[in-house]
């Protein structure tokens, strides 16, 4: 799959809210690491390792932000990897940059805000 491709279907799978289906893109090892966590857990991480702590994570997000609506500005495709600019929530901008695994599945990502 090209970076274009695989950046629309991410963008329409959180655009969805369907939580399963974000986190079909993601290895069971997903390493993440956003500015966010620290928000939500009052400064004391910024990663989030495993599937099922980024689950929760992410569940509680999409409770928060029932209007969530992402907007793909431009992807941008690296060595086994994608960089994603988008209009992300609270009016803020976001560049994510996913690393894939040999399975075709994201194992670690950084975000970034403005």
């Amino acid at each position: 799959m090209n970076h274009q491709n695989f950046a629309e279907e991410w963008i329409r799978a959180w655009n969805s809210h369907d939580l399963e289906n974000i986190l079909s893109h993601y290895a069971e090892d997903i390493e993440v690491t956003t500015p966010m966590i620290a928000l939500a857990t009052g400064g004391k991480e910024n990663t989030l390792r495993g599937k099922e702590a980024v689950r929760e994570y992410w569940r509680k997000a999409l409770d928060k932000f029932p209007d969530l609506h992402f907007e793909l500005i431009r992807s941008t495709a690296g060595v086994n990897s994608v960089a994603l600019f988008y209009k992300s929530i609270m009016d803020k901008h976001a560049v994510e940059v996913m690393f894939f695994d040999g399975g075709g599945k994201i194992n670690k990502m950084y975000a970034h805000y403005d």
